[in-house]
Protein backbone atom coordinates (compact mmCIF):
# COMPACT_ATOMS: atom_id res chain seq x y z
CA UNK A 1 0.00 0.00 0.00
CA UNK A 2 2.44 2.24 0.61
CA UNK A 3 5.47 0.88 -1.54
CA UNK A 4 3.99 4.06 -4.35
CA UNK A 5 4.36 7.15 -2.17
CA UNK A 6 7.16 9.51 -3.73
CA UNK A 7 8.20 12.81 -2.46
CA UNK A 8 5.26 14.35 -4.70
CA UNK A 9 2.13 12.09 -3.61
CA UNK A 10 3.48 13.01 0.19
CA UNK A 11 4.10 16.63 -0.47
CA UNK A 12 0.65 16.58 -2.16
CA UNK A 13 -1.04 14.76 0.23
CA UNK A 14 0.31 16.94 3.04
CA UNK A 15 -0.42 20.30 1.08
CA UNK A 16 -3.16 21.29 2.93
CA UNK A 17 -3.53 23.00 6.64
CA UNK A 18 -6.07 20.94 7.49
CA UNK A 19 -4.25 17.48 6.85
CA UNK A 20 -0.90 18.51 8.14
CA UNK A 21 -2.68 19.63 11.51
CA UNK A 22 -4.62 16.44 11.59
CA UNK A 23 -1.14 14.26 10.97
CA UNK A 24 0.88 16.12 13.20
CA UNK A 25 -1.65 15.60 16.27
CA UNK A 26 -1.78 11.96 15.18
CA UNK A 27 2.26 11.66 14.99
CA UNK A 28 2.19 13.73 18.48
CA UNK A 29 -0.45 11.50 20.00
CA UNK A 30 0.07 7.74 18.17
CA UNK A 31 -3.36 7.21 18.06
CA UNK A 32 -6.79 9.90 17.69
CA UNK A 33 -10.57 9.04 17.29
CA UNK A 34 -11.95 11.17 14.80
CA UNK A 35 -14.12 13.13 17.34
CA UNK A 36 -11.10 13.74 19.07
CA UNK A 37 -9.71 15.13 15.84
CA UNK A 38 -12.94 17.34 15.15
CA UNK A 39 -12.52 19.02 18.70
CA UNK A 40 -8.64 19.52 18.28
CA UNK A 41 -9.25 21.08 14.66
CA UNK A 42 -12.40 23.15 15.98
CA UNK A 43 -14.08 22.01 12.35
CA UNK A 44 -16.94 19.66 11.59
CA UNK A 45 -16.74 15.83 11.97
CA UNK A 46 -18.10 15.88 7.72
CA UNK A 47 -14.92 17.84 6.83
CA UNK A 48 -12.12 15.76 9.18
CA UNK A 49 -13.70 12.86 7.64
CA UNK A 50 -13.07 13.94 4.00
CA UNK A 51 -9.32 14.74 5.04
CA UNK A 52 -9.08 11.69 6.95
CA UNK A 53 -10.11 9.64 4.02
CA UNK A 54 -7.66 11.68 1.45
CA UNK A 55 -5.19 10.43 3.93
CA UNK A 56 -5.84 7.30 3.83
CA UNK A 57 -6.26 6.97 0.43
CA UNK A 58 -2.86 8.22 -0.15
CA UNK A 59 -1.54 5.77 2.49
CA UNK A 60 -0.54 7.82 5.37
CA UNK A 61 -3.19 6.77 7.73
CA UNK A 62 -4.67 3.49 8.54
CA UNK A 63 -7.99 3.07 10.35
CA UNK A 64 -9.37 0.57 12.76
CA UNK A 65 -12.88 0.66 14.77
CA UNK A 66 -13.65 -0.07 17.98
CA UNK A 67 -17.15 0.31 19.11
CA UNK A 68 -18.46 3.11 17.98
CA UNK A 69 -15.00 4.89 17.55
CA UNK A 70 -12.81 5.16 14.64
CA UNK A 71 -9.20 5.71 14.84
CA UNK A 72 -6.38 7.05 12.96
CA UNK A 73 -2.69 6.00 13.46
CA UNK A 74 0.52 6.39 10.66
CA UNK A 75 0.18 3.58 8.64
CA UNK A 76 2.53 1.12 9.96
CA UNK A 77 4.49 0.80 6.47
CA UNK A 78 5.32 4.19 6.17
CA UNK A 79 8.50 4.36 4.77
CA UNK A 80 11.25 6.23 7.36
CA UNK A 81 11.75 9.15 5.07
CA UNK A 82 8.28 9.85 5.53
CA UNK A 83 7.85 9.22 9.56
CA UNK A 84 11.28 11.18 9.50
CA UNK A 85 9.75 14.09 7.79
CA UNK A 86 6.68 14.40 10.15
CA UNK A 87 8.57 14.15 13.34
CA UNK A 88 10.79 16.81 12.39
CA UNK A 89 7.89 19.14 11.14
CA UNK A 90 6.05 18.41 14.52
CA UNK A 91 9.23 18.83 16.53
CA UNK A 92 10.16 21.92 14.58
CA UNK A 93 6.39 23.43 14.94
CA UNK A 94 4.86 22.74 18.19
CA UNK A 95 3.99 26.51 18.69
CA UNK A 96 2.30 26.15 15.40
CA UNK A 97 0.74 23.14 16.48
CA UNK A 98 -0.43 24.51 20.15
CA UNK A 99 -3.85 25.89 19.77
CA UNK A 100 -4.93 22.11 18.54
CA UNK A 101 -2.88 20.55 20.87
CA UNK A 102 -4.48 22.23 24.29
CA UNK A 103 -8.03 21.56 22.52
CA UNK A 104 -7.21 18.42 22.45
CA UNK A 105 -5.92 18.17 25.92
CA UNK A 106 -8.99 19.79 27.46
CA UNK A 107 -11.66 18.07 25.94
CA UNK A 108 -13.70 15.89 28.11
CA UNK A 109 -14.89 12.46 27.34
CA UNK A 110 -12.20 11.35 25.31
CA UNK A 111 -13.07 7.92 24.30
CA UNK A 112 -11.00 4.76 25.83
CA UNK A 113 -8.49 2.64 23.55
CA UNK A 114 -8.48 -0.32 24.51
CA UNK A 115 -5.02 -1.30 26.45
CA UNK A 116 -4.50 -4.42 23.86
CA UNK A 117 -5.12 -2.22 20.98
CA UNK A 118 -3.38 -3.25 17.40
Amino acid sequence: MTDHLTPTIVFKCLADETRIRLMLLIVREDELCVCELTCALNESQPKISRHLAQLRTCGLLKDRRQGQWVYYRLHPSLPDWVVGILKTTLDANQHWLSPDAKRLEEMGDRPQRLAACC
